[in-house]
């Protein structure tokens, strides 16, 4: 273990100096749910402005077009908004990729919206852990080392997206891209605990909507003439519940479809999510999914059409994984920070990059709790925390601590 040398003293001070808890404040105040464009483009313009403070060239970038299978079985578009994209110094020895998300899992329609003060030093909010603190982290670290000496060995990329939580179907494809030849990755999701634990392996996840087209007939006069879609999605959905084991969890998590109860019903569609522990255990979910739509299609005479796919793939916790968590938790024993981690079921665009080669911590951003809930929480001390963390490591980095 080393101690903190001046120059990464410096740059620890001056993340301190950065208004993270007002940044917070500001940009939780604004809705910004997933499918909430006008949201979505006040934040990519506020988050623009903010991490024009950084040299290189931003851009907000278009997304890939995406659709989606609705309610009623029809294809269908869905729009996402802009993605950022700042990349700084292309050329210098060192290049790493930092990534986080504009999108919180709350609409405007959504009855959390306030921000305020649980107790003392713990902040309530929309999107206050998950991820607009971590963002704050990301922007204080990277205007730390950018004002050092050592920030010319160091080149990077940042990629902020406006639909993580839906799944990245817009900005997949961007981040791959910017993933090509880092050394090494952050990703500014919460921490897995409260108590700064990272998260290490994840499963992978794949989300389907199954279109089952079967026949209508008069549910009293003819229904031998009639293939029920409904009954068939629920066998479906039964036959993938089974393959559940060691490896593979499988939820089957909604059926829509069905209509008057005099009539047999010819459309539904099953939406079912999937999450593999590895490549060996997507493949196995594959060939069940595959056998099962055979089988149910057979047995009921109906059409089947599987619409979706593994967007998030396994990220176990290879050797070089390994490497730069050991190299984080070294930087936290510097700082009198304890940093540990441990596999968790949750997935993130972490998948995505650690898939692309890169070895990845996806858990830097702040500590606090209960995501995805109106009991969301952050606490306030770890923005400094984080940030310290952070621009620690990546000074360490841009050093040649990662070959």
């Amino acid at each position: 273990m080393r101690g903190v040398s001046t120059t990464e003293q410096a740059a620890l001070e001056r993340c301190a100096d950065e208004p993270m808890l007002e940044q917070v404040q500001e940009w939780a105040a604004i809705n910004s749910g997933s499918r909430n464009l006008p949201g979505l483009a006040a934040m990519a313009g506020i988050y623009a402005d903010a991490f024009s403070a950084l040299p290189g060239e931003l851009h907000l970038l278009d997304p890939a077009p995406a659709d989606a299978i609705g309610e009623d079985g029809s294809l269908r578009p869905i729009a996402h908004g802009r993605n950022l994209h700042l990349k700084v110094r292309p050329d210098a020895p060192v290049q790493l990729l930092l990534t986080g998300h504009m999108d919180t899992v709350y609409g405007v329609d959504h009855p959390f919206q306030a921000v305020e003060w649980r107790e003392d030093g713990v902040l309530g909010g929309p999107g206050v852990a998950d991820m607009k603190g971590g963002i704050a982290v990301m922007l204080a670290a990277l205007k730390a080392v950018d004002a050092s000496g050592a920030a010319q060995s160091l080149g990077y990329e940042v990629v902020i997206n406006s639909d993580e939580e839906v799944g990245s179907p817009g900005s997949a494809a961007l981040i791959a891209e910017a993933a090509r030849g880092k050394r090494a990755a952050f990703t500014y999701e919460p921490s897995a605990r409260a108590d700064g634990t990272l998260a290490g392996a994840r499963p992978g996840s794949g989300n389907f909507s199954i279109l089952v087209e079967g026949r209508s007939a008069h549910a009293g006069r003819n229904p031998e003439d009639g293939r029920n879609a409904v009954v068939a999605a629920a066998d479906l959905a039964l036959r993938l519940a089974s393959a559940k084991a060691p490896g593979l969890a499988v939820n089957p998590a909604r059926i829509d479809g069905g209509g008057p109860n005099n009539v047999v019903p010819d459309r539904a569609v099953l939406r079912v999510n999937m999450r593999p522990a590895t490549q060996e255990d997507q493949a196995r979910a594959q060939a069940v999914l595959d056998q099962a739509v055979t089988e149910v299609a057979a047995a009921h005479g109906v059409s089947l059409h599987v619409h979706g796919s593994f967007a998030r793939p396994p990220k176990p916790l290879d050797a070089r994984a390994e490497q730069l968590f050991q190299l984080v938790r070294s930087c936290g024993a510097d700082l009198g920070q304890e940093i540990g981690w441990r596999a968790t079921g949750g997935v993130c665009d972490g998948n995505n990059i650690a898939a692309c080669g890169v070895p990845i911590v996806d858990t830097m951003g702040v500590r606090g709790g209960a995501i995805h809930s109106p009991e969301e929480y952050l606490i306030v001390s770890s923005l400094a925390e984080r940030a310290r963390l952070s621009a620690l490591a990546i000074l360490r980095l841009a050093s040649g601590a990662l070959s």
